[in-house]
């Protein structure tokens, strides 16, 4: 990462940003341009939330206005109302809010690329689980190149379309989560993934990718449960993945579940189908 935003140059090989090597670039310029989310968050304890999150716009010389714009857009990205969170300070929140405000930070100046280093490393197991779904959606709004930084397998296999395994400094396998569960590369990526790869693939595999086209049989795998306000419809949408699928047809007793998309059954899938994926993982 500090090879990328030039905290360190390199002793050989190139790195290109936007098809230029950055030993050409301004470095001040090229770090203005790469949003950058370390581990410890790293706010500024003497700045509110607000200033914080207008740390690189101001520095790039943005109206006032614009500024104000950005941090209550962001603000409100992150499910922290600006009239509640803006002008309080990085003490006066959780760690939860506070990485929320340093993924802020990074985003302010509406950077094409995005460093992230272990970025939910330091957060409880809930905390974390929850703010990478909530970066995920955040992603597909944001259409950011992310650079992220994990010791976490499975936060690997969630988070990333693309994972390079280092080993010793090199690259032992670039390749997408399932084609490296299917075929790692050798025994030190095998050992790293796991023995359960195959349960680990049902995490990266989508519903939408398994399931059998819609028809006559859709609506039998529908299975009902009782909730607090009398009973629902159990069902599974295209984002869903089969880990999902498995835990819903598992904990209702059905052997199937539909798909549904905007209120129509768009196909369905079996937990037959999801077993053969968990073996063909192994």
């Amino acid at each position: 990462m500090k090879l990328v935003n030039r905290l360190e140059d390199p002793s050989g090989g190139t790195v290109y940003y936007e098809g230029s090597d950055v030993e050409e670039l301004d470095r001040i310029d090229l770090r203005r341009d790469i949003g950058y989310v370390i581990q410890e968050i790293g706010l500024f304890g003497h700045m509110t939330v607000g200033e914080n999150i207008a740390t690189v716009p101001e520095l790039k010389g943005w109206d006032e206005s614009r500024i104000d714009e950005r941090i209550d857009e962001l603000l409100e990205l992150m499910d922290m109302p600006p009239e509640d969170y803006c002008d309080q300070y990085p003490r006066e929140l959780s760690g939860g809010q506070r990485q929320r405000v340093g993924i802020a930070r990074a985003l302010a100046s509406e950077p094409d690329v995005m460093l992230m280093d272990e970025p939910f490393g330091a957060l409880d197991p809930i905390t974390r689980e929850n703010l990478q779904d909530e970066f995920l959606e955040l992603q597909q709004q944001i259409d950011t190149t992310i650079l992220f930084v994990t010791h976490s397998i499975d936060e690997a296999l969630k988070m990333g379309d693309k994972i390079a395994i280092y080993d010793v400094g090199q690259v032992v396998q670039y390749d997408t989560p399932q084609e490296i569960l299917e075929n790692p590369a050798n025994e030190f990526v095998e050992d790293f993934v796991g023995a359960d790869r195959g349960l680990k693939r049902l995490q990266v595999t989508q519903v939408q990718t398994i399931m059998s086209e819609p028809g006559a049989e859709a609506d039998t795998g529908t299975a009902i449960a009782a909730d607090g306000n009398g009973k629902m419809d159990v069902t599974l949408s295209p984002a869903d993945s089969a880990q999902v699928a498995l835990s819903r047809m598992i904990q209702h007793d059905v052997e199937k579940l539909p798909v549904v998309a905007d209120s129509a059954v768009v196909g369905t899938v079996t937990k037959d189908t999801i077993h053969n994926i968990a073996r063909r993982g192994d």
